[in-house]
């Protein structure tokens, strides 16, 4: 059974940091692309970052330049480090695996295949 298990969110001020990380099992995470979305209050699921199974990285342009997406295959752990951020990035964020064929969750929800419980990340001063 796939489990993604979420972490490290919390409420920071406007421009501080924090690291997410997503622990993975039930499936062998080393041949699976993953990514990173997000989803603010009343507003659909917005897609924010994947790595592919090579390393090679990819990123919102909202989120480009301020958010690093890295993987640990040796802990099937998922990462991301969030810098600089803002109050427009509060959101549930989750750790996904998108349905065969997708593009970067276009169509929301229906693309992701797992994703874990979320973990809250609250921007505010």
């Amino acid at each position: 059974e796939v489990q993604l298990v979420e972490s490290g969110g919390g409420l920071v001020q406007p421009g501080g940091s924090l690291r997410l990380s997503c622990a993975a099992s039930g499936f062998t995470f080393s041949s699976y692309d993953m990514s990173w979305v997000r989803q603010a209050p009343g507003k659909g699921l917005e897609w924010v970052s994947s790595i592919g199974v090579s390393g090679r990285t990819y990123y919102a342009d909202s989120v480009k330049g301020r958010f690093t997406i890295s993987r640990d295959n040796a802990k099937n752990t998922l990462y991301l480090q969030m810098n600089s951020l803002k109050t427009e990035d509060t959101a549930e964020y989750y750790c996904a695996t998108a349905k065969r064929g997708t593009w970067r969750f276009q169509r929301g929800w229906d693309d992701a295949d797992s994703w874990g419980p979320g973990t809250q990340v609250t921007v505010s001063s």
